[in-house]
């Protein structure tokens, strides 16, 4: 009777446990199903981060001024990233320490064999000259690049021009990552001009993954952009150069319409800050958005309202997001995480500039992995790498 007892004891205690194994097996899959069209977990790479620092050393004729400056002296931040003949290129923004903006924005090239170590070009790539675009860029500098291909290998990288007033964002083209086409505003030629006057930057082109190549690829026979650095807005393209913000009135599509209001008033967020949450101040693209199997893949950064936010999170911490745009329809969100995936956590994260900023912007699949290269508190940069599941 007595072993009778037990083995029943035993019976019932291993039943027990085969439940509560399946309750936990059936809960991981279903949070993880909640996620799967995620690109997570990011996971910092600390042996090597910061990947680059200020460097007092290189020094560049400026144009405008005449003179020498250290083009890369006081900080170095937010990257754009781009696979090229089996190496990683980072395309990033340093700043020197002169003139009246103390210190003016232009855009350097590192390449690396690892995507963690990198060799550092001497000159800037991309930078303000006497030319026509100098009303933009001067004296603030071009900032923030983000990088795309074409099918024929161009390369097509946005930038937010700064003149001390206004951002306006700006493209330009290359063959080689190297040397630089300015076009000017993506805007120009879109409803009479009218959005080439107001602020505007951060310019995310949808692209797909081939061979490790990032190509902007059409949805409905265009070419689809997000944009805007308060909320986000939605652009369409025929050349990649030239790109038409989408409009409407009264929740109609208008894309026909033009006055000289010159603000946002006429577009339509198809991404906005959330009260009580990380993103609730601000909402910013990030890398270029991908498409998935799952739609289109759009990583975003945020900052932290120190009135309405995160209470968890430091005011005006910068953390990232994800959220899954319909392949169909760009405009079109599908699902959005409710909480951040990436957060300033450690030292040089959390102390610089600005305070409490991780800022991604580079993304590029590398060897099997996806390396994410992000600007640390405005003043280095770092990177995390994501390896999917197979």
């Amino acid at each position: 009777m007595y072993k009778k007892k037990n083995t029943l004891l035993i019976l019932n205690i291993l039943l027990g446990l085969s439940i509560l194994s399946l309750f936990y097996s059936c809960t991981q899959k279903q949070s993880k199903s909640l996620n799967d069209w995620s690109f997570t977990p990011f996971i910092k790479q600390d042996k090597v981060n910061p990947v680059l620092e200020p460097l007092d050393s290189t020094e560049f004729l400026c144009p405008v001024r005449g003179s020498k400056v250290r083009w890369e002296e006081k900080d170095v931040f937010n990257p754009a990233a781009a696979v090229k003949d089996g190496k990683i290129y980072l395309l990033y923004r340093a700043e020197d320490i002169v003139g009246k903006l103390a210190g003016t924005s232009r855009i350097g090239i590192a390449i690396s064999k690892d995507g963690l170590t990198f060799i550092r070009h001497p000159k800037p790539i991309l930078y303000p000259q006497n030319d026509e675009m100098k009303e933009f860029e001067w004296e603030g500098g071009c900032e923030d690049p983000r990088i795309v291909e074409d099918e024929n290998g161009a390369f097509y990288m946005t930038y937010t021009a700064w003149n001390g007033d206004k951002a306006k964002l700006l493209i330009a083209t290359s063959k080689d990552l190297f040397f630089w086409k300015k076009h000017g505003s993506v805007f120009e030629k879109a409803y009479g001009g009218k959005y080439t006057r107001i602020w505007s930057k951060s310019g995310s082109i949808v692209c797909r993954l081939e061979d490790d190549r990032l190509i902007a690829t059409k949805i409905n026979g265009k070419y689809w952009m997000y944009f805007g650095d308060s909320n986000i807005y939605l652009a369409h393209s025929d050349d990649l150069i030239n790109w038409i913000p989408v409009e409407y009135e009264n929740g109609v599509l208008r894309e026909n319409s033009y006055d000289h209001s010159g603000d946002l008033s006429d577009l339509m967020p198809v991404l906005k800050p959330r009260k009580d949450k990380f993103d609730s101040d601000l909402v910013e693209p990030g890398p270029p958005a991908l498409i998935t199997k799952n739609g289109i893949l759009f990583i975003y950064n945020s900052r932290n309202s120190k009135d309405y936010g995160d209470k968890t999170l430091p005011p005006g911490t910068y953390a990232a997001g994800q959220v899954l745009f319909d392949q169909d329809d760009p405009g079109k969100v599908l699902k959005r995480m409710d909480n951040y995936f990436f957060k300033p956590d450690k030292p040089y994260e959390i102390t610089g500039q600005i305070n409490n900023v991780c800022f991604i912007e580079g993304l590029v699949h590398f060897k099997g992995k996806w390396f994410l290269y992000y600007g640390t508190a405005d003043s280095k940069i770092a990177v995390a790498t994501y390896c999917p599941v197979r």
